[in-house]
């Protein structure tokens, strides 16, 4: 099947076939006609399936007719990140070259006046995520009523996010009489009431199981220990194995913090990286996907900020630092690499703490994941070979107890006090009286013996010289107030 048996406008077409493309995917191709006819959609594809053009190309042929209105948006589009929002607006102007279409996006980082200004002047399609969506129609600088089209994309990701009540607060606001088109990767149970709520006869199109993973990704588990150096060394091993096949790659960590903390270790380490969390400023953040876009950058630390969605089709390799704590998160993962019929590699850093995540993974994949050198049992040999150089740390510095005390401080601590001990215990005639062998270890036995002894004697007299001290001020400490009568107290008292 090609695009042109789909129904598009002729307009839309030119604009496809001057894009390269030519066969639709099975989103697209089961999505489109649906949409063209005005039904509600609910699409169930894995990631890099091309759902984004599964809705805005039908968006596109359907309001050549019609005009916007002054702060009444004719469709609206809900992304949960900033970064697919960005992107939804380059897939319309791409698409809608041969249109004269207004796009207002309102995402977060970006000043609400210059937003205001395109809501004023009308928006064919509005692009928001829905904290700056409701800022605005608080505001009063935005209505609702005159929405024909909704698209709530990403929906599985929207409930991660906790923007579920945000989305139904939405829904509400946009004319019952609207056409909904509703994509998903995955199919919880809180995402299926939403669709029986919001939705009216949907048809219902699943190109794939729900929460499977690409076929032509090989993914592998790696080992590792638990310290987060052990996993930084891993992973760079790993890279540099990887190099001659290695063209790009995103290694994604489960929080901001490691997102920071592995970007510096690897520019100390000389790899091209970059960083990518959701704390950084919003031009900061598209300047970083541009430049890995374009291939200046080889590596992108990212959180999952960039694991739903984003267009970044020839990346041919994904690492997890960390697993996922949500098996829903590793799909979308892997899913940045082997887009568009390519191929990819997927490694997962996993310690013995993350085998309850491995397992919900491959339960929900619904296969095993082979291991790249070995499983989680083959690490305590390792580990243990490697403990004395692990007792001391990656410095030479010993390992950092919960008191604040090193292990080498420690240790080195108790063992000349178990010396001491001894020493005092034992009476200075036995030490001079032990046999010895030479004459030097006698000398020094018996040098020791006498300062026990000394210490013992030097200590009894401080103890004596304290209790003849206490002594003395109990003997002379005044009863009562002493001689000093303080004058209140002689003031006769009236009978």
């Amino acid at each position: 099947m090609t695009f042109d048996k789909l129904g598009l406008s002729p307009k839309v077409l030119s604009a496809v076939s001057d894009a390269g493309y030519t066969v639709p995917t099975p989103i697209q191709a089961g999505a489109i006609p649906h949409a063209l006819q005005g039904k509600d959609v609910l699409g169930i594809a894995q990631t890099g399936t091309g759902k984004t053009a599964a809705f805005v190309l039908p968006m596109i042929s359907r309001l050549e007719k019609g005009r916007a209105r002054a702060r009444m948006p004719r469709t609206l589009i809900v992304e949960p990140t900033r970064e697919l929002a960005a992107q939804v607006e380059e897939n319309f102007v791409k698409y809608g070259k041969n249109h004269r279409l207004t796009v207002a996006l309102l995402i977060g980082g970006v000043s609400f006046e210059e937003q205001d200004r395109k809501l004023e002047r009308g928006a064919d399609v509005l692009i928001a995520t829905p904290g700056r969506l409701l800022d605005h129609h608080e505001r009063g600088k935005l209505l609702l009523t005159g929405v024909d089209i909704l698209v709530i994309d990403e929906a599985d990701r929207m409930l991660d996010m906790g923007f579920i009540p945000d989305i139904e607060r939405i829904c509400k606001l946009i004319p019952f009489t609207r056409q909904t088109l509703f994509f998903s990767a995955t199919m919880p149970p809180e995402i299926t009431k939403l669709t029986e709520q919001f939705l009216q006869a949907p048809v219902r199109v699943e190109v794939s199981r729900a929460a499977s993973t690409g076929e032509n990704v090989m993914q592998r588990l790696v080992k590792s220990g638990t310290k987060p150096w052990a996993k930084r060394e891993a992973l760079r091993d790993l890279l540099r194995a990887e190099e001659p096949e290695l063209k790009n790659a995103i290694i994604f960590c489960n929080r901001k913090i490691e997102v920071s903390e592995l970007f510096r270790s690897l520019t100390k380490y000389d790899f091209d990286a970059g960083a990518l969390h959701g704390d950084m400023d919003q031009r900061a953040r598209m300047a970083m996907l541009s430049a890995f876009r374009d291939g200046k950058l080889k590596y992108l630390v990212a959180s999952d900020v960039a694991a739903r969605g984003l267009d970044i089709p020839d990346v041919s390799h994904v690492f997890n630092f960390d697993v996922p704590i949500h098996a829903e998160d590793y799909v979308h993962r892997i899913g940045r690499t082997a887009r568009a019929g390519r191929s990819g590699k997927a490694f997962t850093i996993a310690t013995k703490a993350d085998s309850k995540h491995i397992d919900a993974i491959e339960k929900l994949i619904g296969k095993k994941i082979e291991w790249h050198d070995g499983d989680l049992s083959t690490l305590a040999a390792e580990e243990a070979e490697e403990s004395p150089r692990s007792g001391r740390g990656r410095s030479g510095r010993g390992v950092r107890k919960a008191g604040g005390e090193t292990t080498k401080r420690r240790s080195r601590a108790s063992k000349d006090h178990d010396d001491a001990a001894v020493q005092a215990e034992a009476p200075a005639e036995a030490v001079e009286h032990e046999p010895v062998a030479s004459a030097k270890p006698h000398h020094d036995r018996k040098k020791h013996g006498d300062a026990a002894g000394a210490y013992g004697d030097k200590a009894k007299e401080r103890k004596e010289s304290r209790h003849r001290r206490h002594e003395d001020e109990d003997a002379h400490a005044p009863i009562g107030f002493g001689e000093d009568m303080p004058a209140f107290m002689k003031i006769a008292v009236r009978a």
